[in-house]
């Protein structure tokens, strides 16, 4: 049997909490979406969940991508579950990215409604977050973020825990952020709000990159930019936040492949 198929936890085992099997399923299948989008780095960056209090008791477990894996080899069984240091809980033989974690943990434990924490080095992503300006007030995408985009300034590569209180302060609870001279990253309450904020944020980037290569932006004004953000669907759980769009790329990822399930 090949390190693809060796379950670190089958989903099948009696004793697995049918919350943490939903949670599996979720995250292998975003795993899967970021890939058929092209957001992927290799075996790099890392989309991370915590598992709920009924499946931890309270603990601050997580679950994380294997390193090593692309995201397309990801699945639901070999995703592994870690605490707040990083350590393996489930068994698992794969090793865990302390360069990937460092940020997350810092997040997870740092805002309590901190569900999902997303991170990306797209070339949109990256462009912008090197650009002196960062994101510009100037199209659809980048006016429904008005006051919810936070910076960060680059401190090399994400290895050194003392970076997470810094890192905090910066995001003031926002939840789009652009790591400076580095990529995106985006958190949520839930999964597909997170999923739906960094498409957002990835969005507006890839327009500016593809403006400015034309010529100057037209800028949206602080009040359209203030109204776009407050009617904007991602920020509202009454209007599902993300929810139904999550659900069609699952379905898009069922026809190609849903071996993400095993």
């Amino acid at each position: 049997m090949n390190a693809l198929a060796t379950p670190s936890s089958s989903l099948t085992h009696p004793a697995l909490h049918p919350d943490e099997r939903a949670a599996r399923l979720q995250l292998a299948a975003c795993y899967r979406i970021f890939a058929m989008l092209g957001w992927t780095e290799m075996i790099y960056n890392h989309i991370t969940v915590r598992l709920p209090d009924s499946v931890t008791g309270g603990e601050k477990h997580f679950l994380i991508n294997p390193f090593g894996l692309h995201y397309s080899e990801v699945t639901a069984s070999n995703l592994v579950k870690i605490d707040l240091q990083g350590k393996v809980l489930d068994g698992s033989t794969f090793p865990v990215n302390p360069a990937g974690f460092t940020v997350h943990a810092a997040i997870h434990d740092g805002l309590s409604d901190a569900h999902c924490v997303m991170h990306t080095h797209t070339t949109a992503g990256v462009a912008v977050a090197c650009l002196q300006g960062g994101l510009s007030q100037s199209n659809f995408y980048s006016a429904q973020l008005h006051g919810k985009v936070a910076y960060h300034d680059f401190e090399g590569i994400t290895i050194h825990a003392d970076e997470g209180p810094r890192l905090l302060k910066s995001m003031d609870n926002r939840q789009a952020v652009i790591l400076r001279n580095h990529g995106l990253l985006a958190w949520g309450h839930t999964l597909p709000q997170a999923f739906a904020v960094l498409w957002t944020l990835q969005r507006a980037c890839e327009i500016q990159m593809a403006t400015l290569s034309m010529g100057q932006p037209i800028p949206v004004s602080e009040a359209i930019a203030a109204r776009c953000t407050a009617d904007a669907l991602q920020f509202n759980p009454a209007h599902g936040a993300g929810q139904d769009v999550f659900d069609a790329l699952v379905r898009q990822v069922d026809r190609i492949d849903a071996s993400y399930k095993n």
